[in-house]
């Protein structure tokens, strides 16, 4: 027997708030795997890496306090048949993969080698 989930029902048969919980948790793992490979970066970067290492972990974890919230709305949006896209939550979370690109490229590029 599959274990239950506490999701609501809904009539998409394509199951799109599924989907894109799915694709949340892949976001999380990824930010968590950057996050620990900024960690290999610590002795030779120093300690700027750290808030690298930092803002990685914060933002998987705000993402990953958030996913349950944003499927129940997209289930609930889906069966009232009015759903609005959840612009705010993707465009910090592509600003802070941004800013973190950034910053591991600045790191790379002119922060000295220990």
């Amino acid at each position: 027997m599959p274990p239950q989930r506490n999701t609501p029902g809904h009539a998409d048969s394509g199951l799109q708030p599924e989907r894109t919980d799915l694709a949340w948790g892949r976001t999380t793992l990824s930010l968590m795997v950057a996050a620990a490979t900024f960690l290999r970066w610590i002795p030779h970067h120093g300690w700027f890496v750290g808030m690298l290492v930092a803002a990685a972990t914060l933002i998987s974890v705000g993402i990953e306090v958030n996913r349950k919230r944003r499927l129940h709305r997209s289930v609930h949006g889906i069966n009232e048949e009015k759903i609005n896209p959840d612009i705010t939550s993707t465009a910090t979370v592509s600003a802070a993969v941004v800013t973190l690109a950034a910053m591991g490229t600045y790191t790379v590029l002119f922060l000295p080698i220990r």
